[in-house]
Formats: C-alpha cells, structure tokens, sequence
C-alpha cells in the first residue's frame, strides 16, 4: 500500500489544490505535460511485489511514509544540509519556494492523485532530489564533478567502489516505475545548486550517462548525451537507450488489464442505479437488428475492406469485454477471416512460440552477437545466421526488466518493443544448455552465479496473460523468418 493511499482523504484539501491549480498561471501549460510517473498495474504488482516496491529508498509521493523505509528521512536530511552548506547567497528554504511554483507541473506528471499540499510536496521533492543527487555523484563520468565528500555516516550507502550492498539495494530502488521524481526537479535543484543552467545540464548529463552505463544491460550501446534532458525521469532514460524509437511504424491499440479496469467500474456504479445487464441486452439487440439490415452505411459496412471489418470487431470485443457479454451474444469473426487478416491482428499466445537455441543450433542456425540495442536483432535467411544484441545480466537485472516492461506497458501509445523482445528471449532460452551456447558465442556475458540463474531468469520473465501485446513488426518478422527456416529443415 502506498503511503498517500493510507491517509484519510482531506475533502477541503482536494478543494482548495484543484482552486489553486486553476488559478494559478504558468509559463508551462500543465495541460501539455504527459503523465510519466505510473503506479504498477495490479496483476503485476500482486504477483512479485518485491520487484516494484522499494525496499530501502523511498523517492517520490507513492511510497513515502511507509514506517519500514523512515530511515532514510535522516539521510536525506544530512544530504539536504550539506548541499545547503554550499549554496553560497542561497537559502534552501528559497529552493523550495521555487519548487512550490512548478507543483502543478509536478503534479501533472504523477499518474494518481495526489493527496499533499503544495509545500509537503515541495519539500518532499527538494529532499528526495538532494539525496538522489548526492548518489548520482558516484556516476558522474567525469572524476573531477563531485558535488561534495561523501560524509562519514553516508559512506555505507554511497560506495565508489560500487561493490557494498547497500548500494546495490539503492541502486535497484531508484529504477523502480512507482519510485521516480521528474528529472525537471533534478535540473532545478542543480542549477540552484551550481548557479548556472549551463553547468547544471553538463552535471546532470554527467551523472546520467554514467549511471545508464552502469545499469543497461546493452554495454555496447552508443550513448547520445543531447537525448537525457528531454526524459521525464530516470527509468525513463534507461528505456530509451535500450528501446529503439520506431516513429514510423502505426499505432495499435491495446488492451491493458481489461479484467481489473472492469472490475473497478462495477464497483464505481454499484449503486448508481445502471442496470449492466439491460445496458448488455439492449447492445446486443441493437447490434444484431443493425447488423441484418442491407441499406445505407450497413451495406457499406458489410462491403468494406477485410482491415476495416478486423478494425470494427476489434473495438466490439473490447466493448464487450467491458460489459461481460456472453460468448453467446457477442458477434465474432469468422475463423477464415481471422486467419485471411491475420497481419492486422496482434499476435496471440500461441504465434510467440519459437524454437530454442539448442534447438535451432542443430539445424544450422549461427548465433552472432551484435554491438546495440533490440533494434540490431535480424535472422539472414541466406546465411541462417541469427543475430542477437550482446547483454550482460547480473542481480540487477531482473529488477531493471521488470520495472521496464511495467513502464512500457503503462506508457506505451504504440508497439510494445521490449515486451516483444523480452518475450523472445524468454522463447528461444529454456534451459542452461540455451544459456551456455549463447555465453560462449558472446551474447551473453553472465555475472550471475550459474547458466541456470539465468535460464530461470528468462523463464520467469512471461508477461502477464491480461496483456495482449502489439505487433512490434521487425521483432516478428525475425521470429517468422526463425520459425519458417526451422520447419523447412524438417521437411
């Protein structure tokens, strides 16, 4: 349970931040600010926990007054004291001020609401940032940008060597989805800090590019430094480096966690007076009588293009899933034309399926390892040749995935890319076997202790069955071309 969820819901609070949030003119139109900070979809949440929930450093409004993690408050303190001890005219109390300003921009990057004051928020924000700061020195690429020395009470937790544990925990804490502040409030304390916006975006620049080294799987992967300040936070950076932007490919509608968001409705009009089931009778009847007809948009309708039918089943199915038809009165689509529209279609469960790496070895496919992201995954059909981008696992890693795949699949607008990917991954490595032919190929390089921590790391990794994915077109067109090369050597 996060901590504004546990506090009583103060009416007369609600009432007076919407006021001043209406009130209040901004250079930034809030309206313009795309919500980036999500809370984890339940159905992953409720089955591994531990990979979304911070276990040490609460950063940001989800989890902040958790009792297990008020410790770190005296942390945070001690970073917000040194930092203030080197602000030269500044008080840090003018820090927060400003921080108070940009609230409603800060809000508006937080999928649920809120329950804070304008000032609670800022100094939240003022506190979480100098700590993060503090940590993200370590990272900084260039040895000679340090905020400050370490004090002697942080030293467990903000270790250059990299190698205590309670880094490692700190570590995987801040790359969690519901533990994020925006990276706007970085670039605003720094420059408070450092008296210059100039200086502050070389520092800030710095210490992400050093810690999205440390952290991407993909070491070989070709950091732009112009790209980090236009991410909303530091998960956010991360997926961008590994995720290719396909801006070209069109977007596809999907279905996220139908079960839950029904659910949910059922239980906002429980007492509203909606008969659902009337509502079902009465849209299945209007649907079968409108359906029969032969004149006007009906004959269109029925005349048009296989993808504009796939189009219109799609947005009835999701109807009604939303409503709970049964399977009875729900107009489906021919099996022939299923199959016929088969490209318009998201993939189903059973079109993922590919054949192993042992597998595939022994019937003449060669695993090549490649220097990038997801985007450099190819199959030559020529030269069966299958190329894979290097990755290095270690303990992070599964954290750094997960919290991954929940953030595309809240953010996404378009083809899920490291969904597909990691669901790949998950089809072709079954068992240690799989893990050691790809580690002595170098595609992986394993930091784990076993090649069957890491085939159980890729097993445990299957998505959640209330997510259909989208079609991320060149990852299926290499699992195609994998599939229809290893048949045809059966042949």
């Amino acid at each position: 349970m996060t901590g504004s969820s546990s506090s009583k819901f103060d009416e007369f609070q609600w009432v007076n931040t919407i006021r001043r949030t209406l009130e209040r003119e901004l250079e930034d139109d809030t309206d313009q600010i795309p919500v980036c900070i999500f809370t984890v979809p339940r159905t992953l949440m409720s089955s591994h926990p531990d990979f979304y929930t911070p276990h040490q450093l609460p950063l940001g409004p989800y989890h902040y007054w958790r009792p297990d993690l008020s410790e770190m408050e005296s942390y945070k303190l001690s970073a917000v004291k040194k930092l203030q001890n080197q602000f030269q005219s500044n008080d840090f109390q003018n820090l927060v001020e400003q921080l108070v300003k940009l609230e409603p921009k800060i809000r508006a990057c937080y999928h649920k609401y809120l329950n804070l004051n304008a000032e609670t928020l800022a100094w939240m924000m003022a506190l979480d940032a100098s700590f993060l700061l503090e940590f993200l020195q370590i990272y900084s690429v260039k040895e000679n940008e340090v905020l400050s020395r370490i004090s002697s009470r942080m030293t467990h937790l903000l270790d250059y060597s990299k190698s205590k544990s309670a880094h490692y925990v700190i570590l995987r804490d801040i790359v969690m989805m519901e533990n994020q502040i925006p990276l706007f409030v970085l670039r605003k304390v720094l420059k408070f800090l450092l008296m210059s916006a100039e200086s502050a975006d070389e520092m800030l620049i710095s210490m992400l590019l050093g810690l999205c080294k440390e952290l991407s799987p993909f070491k070989t992967v070709e950091l732009e430094k112009t790209k980090f300040l236009e991410h909303s936070h530091l998960l956010d950076s991360l997926y961008d480096i590994m995720v290719p932007r396909v801006e070209e490919l069109p977007i596809e509608i999907t279905i996220e966690d139908v079960e839950e968001n029904r659910s949910e409705t059922e239980q906002e009009n429980e007492g509203s007076g909606i008969e659902l089931n009337l509502v079902k009778s009465f849209l299945s009847e209007l649907w079968n009588t409108v359906s029969e007809l032969n004149i006007g948009p009906m004959r269109f309708l029925k005349n048009a293009s296989a993808s504009m039918t796939s189009k219109l089943g799609f947005y009835w199915t999701i109807l009604n899933k939303l409503l709970n038809l049964s399977a009875s009165n729900c107009v489906s689509e021919p099996e022939n034309e299923r199959v016929r529209n088969n490209q318009q279609l998201p993939p189903l469960v059973e079109e993922i399926a590919i054949p192993s790496v042992t597998q595939l070895s022994n019937t003449g496919v060669r695993f090549l390892p490649t220097k990038g992201n997801i985007s450099t995954i190819n199959f030559d059909t020529e030269t069966a040749a299958f190329y894979v981008p290097i990755i290095s696992l270690d303990a992070n890693s599964e954290f750094i995935f997960r919290n991954l795949v929940a953030y595309e699949i809240s953010h996404a607008s378009g083809p899920m890319i490291f969904v597909r990917y990691i669901e790949l991954m998950n089809g072709i490595i079954d068992t240690e076997e799989d893990v050691r032919l790809l580690r002595e190929r170098g595609i992986i390089f394993n930091h784990l202790k076993s090649d069957q921590e890491v085939a159980n790391l890729w097993n445990g990794m299957s998505r959640c069955k209330s997510i259909r994915l989208t079609k991320a077109p060149f990852v299926d067109k290499v699992i195609e071309d994998v599939n229809k090369y290893y048949n045809s050597r059966w042949k």
